[in-house]
């Protein structure tokens, strides 16, 4: 089992999926150090995450996309956390991508190269170290190019991929990578959709799969179960009848 216990940075703590793991983390008495391009607006929640639940709670300032200076935020945060959570994530808009290189880049510098860079960061140090969890929120639409939204989905599974090599090669160090798969998650973002209900979850509910993930030593982990025998067809599909699938 792996230990819940010490401090935990959370990468990209401005979301609704963010805040309800800092909430579930700081449950479990963890101290939360909440990072985000926009700090200013994460103050509220570190002093509810300290009066409510007793723990250490304090924000950072820190820009996925400004990979040249990862290693001086690290610097600056002091103790290097045991547990880094990284819920950085940026959807873009297909329709722009397809005709924007900017706009596509965006989306991939995003999801997969700034995550990737901190996250390669952390895991130096973690090895040097010789423990500690790494935590990837990645997502199901990694698993394969969808013509709705195939850059995103790209991105996605460029991190999917980052984690399970850095995984495999930190495997005998004592330091665990661990990928979690959301599906469609009901947040202020996605308010207005019209989402299947059995597949879509609450941030809480992410919140509580992260959180049991690392207590309970897995590796990768579905949000829903429900999402691995979809996501099991969907790659089983030949390219001749994939392709011609609209969704």
């Amino acid at each position: 089992m792996n230990s819940t216990t010490g401090t935990v940075l959370i990468l990209g703590a401005t979301s609704d999926i963010a805040r309800a793991i800092a909430r579930a983390y700081a449950k479990a008495g963890c101290g939360i150090i909440l990072a985000s391009r926009d700090s200013a607006r994460l103050e509220a929640d570190a002093r509810d995450l300290a009066l409510r639940y007793g723990v250490t709670a304090r924000i950072a300032e820190f820009d996925v996309l400004d990979t040249g200076h990862h290693g001086e935020f690290l610097d600056r945060l002091g103790a290097l956390p045991e547990t880094v959570i990284c819920v950085v994530g940026f959807m873009g808009d297909q329709a722009e991508s397809q005709v924007s290189a900017a706009a596509a880049e965006l989306v991939m510098r995003s999801n997969y190269v700034g995550p990737a860079a901190i996250l390669a960061f952390v895991a130096n140090r973690m090895e040097t170290r010789g423990h500690g969890t790494i935590i990837g929120v990645s997502s199901v639409s990694g698993e394969r190019g969808r013509a709705s939204n195939y850059v995103y989905g790209s991105s996605k599974a460029g991190f999917t991929a980052f984690l399970s090599g850095l995984r495999s090669r930190l495997a005998r160090s004592h330091v665990a990578v661990i990928t979690v798969k959301p599906g469609f998650v009901a947040t202020s973002k996605t308010a207005g959709l019209d989402l299947p209900k059995a597949l879509t979850a609450r941030p809480e509910e992410v919140a509580r799969a992260v959180l049991a993930a690392q207590q309970k030593g897995r590796d990768v982990v579905y949000v829903r179960l429900v999402w691995r025998p979809i996501m099991l067809l969907i790659r089983a599909l030949p390219e001749r009848i994939f392709k011609k699938t609209r969704f």
